[in-house]
């Protein structure tokens, strides 16, 4: 299908491939990743042919159609389901036609059914419902619409032409968690082979069967999703390590007896055999130094409980409620992720207990001394990018000398090399996290996230973990990311139909729960079974949702243990901590009941792939 063959190419004197091969055979699907500028989206444009590569070729087999995301949003007068139909320009070149003849009438007819033109509507209103437009929004213009979701609808467009080789950018970028799932299931079964370039751990453990590394100017394939390559991959830098060491001797030792002996007659022969020795040996690179990566989020002091009480509040804007009769508390010590589609009101509630917008009706209660980080994507868009990181930081923290400045930037992997940069110049990751380090740079009790892992590659997205993980604040998050919001999160708010709640279950039950609503086609996550077995992308889907289940039970009995210990230590007993043994105790019963809903969701996983044959 797809062959890339010793292929070099730069950009302004910087190679991004040298000599770079692959092969992508035939129905494969394929995720491609590597850091932030190393020539992921560089890779698409060869493909598609808007550049030529400086050496090499790039094979596609005769008569393949390339499709993938315009970058250009629609933004016409044109319905939604226009604007996915037309897409197709097959069809609508068919259709449009007019012709007298009967011969052509009758190739028309068939190729139109061959194509299943007739069925193309509802396939688009399917596809379109999946990532998020009900049935009224679909019949509205492009032009009614935002851009992020116009971007949808671009995506929609490229997933109902079916292109042979479809190309896909970081697709979840401006998907809601339930949409990110839903393409997740719609790549899985896609009929076409697919490249999809993407940051999110769940979609390539779950959608792709094969990895496309690129690092170092060149391209490796690895069979299995993403946690196969990444075992794959410890391995490989493992034994180039010790090898890098062990050449790294050899070559001490040469040079150490040239250093002696090169000038002596007796045994200038010798030395001058070692020094070609020396000259012709290859080198093997030890692991780059990885590009900083790190966030470092200033630690806050520790405030009674709770920071946020509320109080039968409405909520919304211009006097419309959006979320009604919320009573909500959130402790320091509480990770709360928010589920929900978008426009159902979790970016309300994020503002409600940020302090942006005020209730319509009802009481926010807040400490005194709360202090309170906000990130949400549209600061990056907000970014000056004239100015250069320190120039953002200075005009923050106005108080603070340059180097403390500095040593702040490069806590969130933004060094001497980028503080002094203009922002238009940097990477999206970079404008990331140059707005993370402005958003907690007071040390807040309690960090609100929206999509915080968007443009951050997957290093740096299990950097972004490790840090929450060890924050001593409060965490509302927003991610269309399960692996991120499963690793960060203990507590689940659902926000539907105006209401917040907790959510019994956990991520794994909400997202079979979502798939059996809206998966496509068939509406069902779990495989059909004919003659007993099922194909290998259904026994696969089921043996992540083994995996995950157990990963899930290991990281509540995880969380057990830790507040079990809490409530063994005779300092929980103390009189200024009694206050605090109930709200423990509760945590416990609810892990408790965690881990019996996720034995039980095991149980069935297992179950379901014995029944499969896997």
């Amino acid at each position: 299908m797809l062959q890339l063959r010793n292929i070099s190419f730069s950009i302004a004197g910087r190679p991004l491939f040298q000599n770079a091969t692959a092969n992508i055979p035939k129905g494969h699907k394929v995720g491609l990743v590597g850091r932030n500028g190393t020539g992921k989206s560089t890779l698409f444009r060869l493909i598609k042919g808007e550049l030529d590569p400086d050496e090499g070729d790039i094979l596609v087999s005769q008569h393949v159609r390339i499709g993938g995301v315009e970058q250009e949003a629609p933004g016409n007068e044109a319905s939604l389901v226009d604007t996915v139909l037309s897409s197709d320009s097959e069809r609508e070149a068919l259709l449009s036609e007019n012709s007298e003849d009967p011969g052509r009438i009758a190739e028309i007819q068939f190729r139109l059914s061959d194509i299943s033109a007739w069925s193309a509507e509802a396939r688009a209103a399917s596809i379109l419902k999946g990532l998020g437009f009900d049935d009224k929004e679909q019949a509205m213009p492009c032009s009614a619409f935002s851009g992020g979701w116009r971007m949808r609808v671009s995506l929609a467009a490229a997933l109902f032409s079916r292109p042979d080789l479809l190309l896909l950018d970081e697709p979840t970028n401006y998907l809601d968690l339930e949409g990110a799932l839903w393409l997740e299931y719609h790549i899985m079964r896609y009929p076409g082979t697919a490249v999809i370039i993407s940051h999110d751990r769940g979609l390539l453990n779950r959608s792709v069967g094969a990895i496309l590394h690129l690092e170092d100017r060149n391209l490796k394939l690895y069979s299995g999703g993403y946690d196969k390559f990444a075992e794959a991959r410890l391995i490989h830098l493992a034994s180039t390590e010790a090898e890098a060491k062990r050449q790294a001797a050899r070559k001490a030792h040469l040079q150490s007896y040239i250093d002696r002996f090169r000038y002596k007659a007796d045994k200038a022969r010798q030395a001058q055999s070692r020094l070609k020795a020396l000259a012709k040996m290859k080198p093997v690179l030890g692991p780059r130094e990885v590009a900083l990566r790190k966030f470092g989020f200033p630690e806050p002091e520790e405030i009674s409980p709770p920071i946020i009480r509320i109080e039968n509040a409405d909520a919304g804007y211009d006097g419309k409620v959006v979320l009604k009769g919320l009573n909500l508390r959130v402790d320091q010590d509480d990770r709360i992720a928010l589920l929900g589609k978008n426009g159902e009101g979790k970016s309300t509630l994020a503002k409600l207990l940020a302090g942006i917008i005020k209730p319509i009706k009802g009481t926010v209660y807040r400490s005194g001394k709360l202090r309170i980080g906000y990130f949400a994507q549209h600061q990056v868009d907000d970014l000056r990018l004239d100015e250069t990181p320190m120039d953002h930081a200075r005009r923050i923290l106005w108080n603070e000398p340059p180097v403390r400045l500095r040593n702040r930037l490069g806590g969130f992997g933004l060094g001497e090399n980028v503080a002094e940069i203009s922002v238009g110049n940097l990477s999206g990751g970079q404008k990331t996290r140059l707005s993370l380090m402005l958003a907690t740079s007071n040390a807040p009790h309690m960090l609100i996230l929206d999509e915080p892992g968007n443009h951050l590659d997957i290093e740096s997205r299990e950097a972004l973990t490790e840090a929450l993980t060890g924050y001593g604040g409060a965490i509302i998050l927003v991610s269309h990311d399960m692996h991120f919001l499963d690793l960060v999160s203990d507590r689940l708010w659902r926000v539907q139909n105006g209401d917040v709640s907790s959510y019994d279950g956990d991520l794994e039950s909400y997202r079979l729960t979502l798939l059996g609503r809206s998966a496509p086609d068939k509406g069902k996550a779990s495989p059909k079974v004919c003659g007993g077995k099922a194909s290998r992308d259904e026994i696969l889907l089921l043996r992540q949702d083994v995996r995950t289940c157990e990963q899930r039970i290991e990281k509540l009995n995880d969380m057990r243990e830790r507040i079990s210990a809490r409530l063994a230590s005779p300092d929980m007993y103390k009189d200024e901590n009694l206050r605090d043994m109930e709200k423990w105790q509760r945590k416990y019963t609810e892990v408790v009941k965690g881990i019996g809903r996720a034995e039980s969701l095991w149980i069935s996983a297992q179950e379901r792939l014995e029944k499969a044959g896997g």
